[in-house]
């Protein structure tokens, strides 16, 4: 199973980082690799808490493939929550966790997966960190066309 945590000081509020990450409609728009996204019915659990289901279709080069996620928006505790569902990995969690500053706001990201074929989880284990890092350079991209 691959790992990655990353943490970043942005000069963005903790909500507008938390809205943007929660906007998965959105990411075909920014992200790489991502080409399509849909967002299925969101419903309240406890706490106030926002559960949906995304869909997302990863591209890149010859690889094409769908996967589905189950998304918890928690706005209390500014964390977002993701875990797989269906799709070519084994499995998948990850966490967005947004700090409030008193000049902007500490992201915090952590991901866990591994992959069900032994040929993508071996191209996984090469570029795992990178693809990790530019994911989370991406959203700060975003908030600076966005925000800045």
């Amino acid at each position: 199973m691959l790992e990655h945590y990353e943490a970043r000081i942005l000069p963005y509020s903790a909500m507008q980082m938390y809205e943007l990450v929660a906007d998965v409609e959105s990411y075909p728009d920014f992200l790489p690799w991502i080409a399509k996204s849909h967002v299925g019915k969101t419903i309240c659990i406890e706490n106030g808490k926002k559960l949906f289901h995304a869909d997302l279709v990863i591209s890149f080069k010859l690889f094409r493939e769908r996967f589905t996620s189950e998304v918890v928006l928690d706005e209390d505790l500014m964390v977002i929550d993701t875990k797989y569902v269906t799709g070519p990995m084994k499995n998948m969690c990850s966490q967005w966790r947004f700090v409030e500053l008193d000049d902007g706001c500490e992201v915090n990201f952590h991901v866990t997966f591994s992959f069900k074929s032994r040929v993508l989880q071996f191209g996984a284990n090469m570029f795992f960190d990178e693809v990790a890092r530019r994911v989370v350079g991406a959203f700060e991209q975003r908030a600076g066309k966005m925000y800045g």
